[in-house]
């Protein structure tokens, strides 16, 4: 597959747009091992190997294990990711298939449950940003395996 037009060189003002918003992700009051995880799960869902290839990458480096990794497109049928994960990774499907689901009542209501009225914006500011990249990256064949992650687990830090 050949790359397309250089998005990043060529975006301009939507580029910098696109930084500062993953710069204010950095930052979001949900924890980053689940932004990461709720990013990669989006990313799957709208088939974007390279945003899969990074995603994955930084999990790793976060410590995320491949047992959880591995079983992230099945999630629902895997016992290995808590109440308050499954919600998000519900929000994010709700929220990438949004023409399907309208985001749900029901798939609001459990989120509301388990996170803060700021944590729901913040990880709906998560779920929009990284289907835009997927736009993206997919849309001018960005290519995966390059991307080498600079994360460390939090005890590294």
């Amino acid at each position: 597959m050949e790359t397309r037009a250089n998005y990043i060189k060529l975006g301009g003002e939507g580029i910098k747009g696109m930084y500062a918003l993953e710069k204010f992700l950095h930052a979001v009051s949900v924890e980053q091992p689940l932004v990461h995880l709720v990013k990669l799960r989006a990313s799957q869902i709208n088939g974007c190997a390279y945003c899969i290839d990074m995603h994955w990458k930084d999990l790793r480096a976060l410590g995320e294990s491949e047992q959880r990794l591995y079983g992230l497109d099945a999630w629902e049928e895997s016992p290995y990711y808590s109440e308050r994960e499954r919600a998000a990774l519900r929000w994010a499907e709700e929220l990438t298939h949004v023409s399907k689901t309208h985001a749900s009542d029901e798939a609001y209501a459990k989120l509301k449950s388990l996170f803060s009225e700021q944590e729901i914006v913040d990880l709906t500011f998560v779920i929009s940003t990284i289907n835009a990249w997927n736009r993206l990256a997919i849309g001018f064949r960005s290519e995966p395996g390059k991307y080498v992650s600079q994360l460390k687990p939090a005890a590294a830090r």
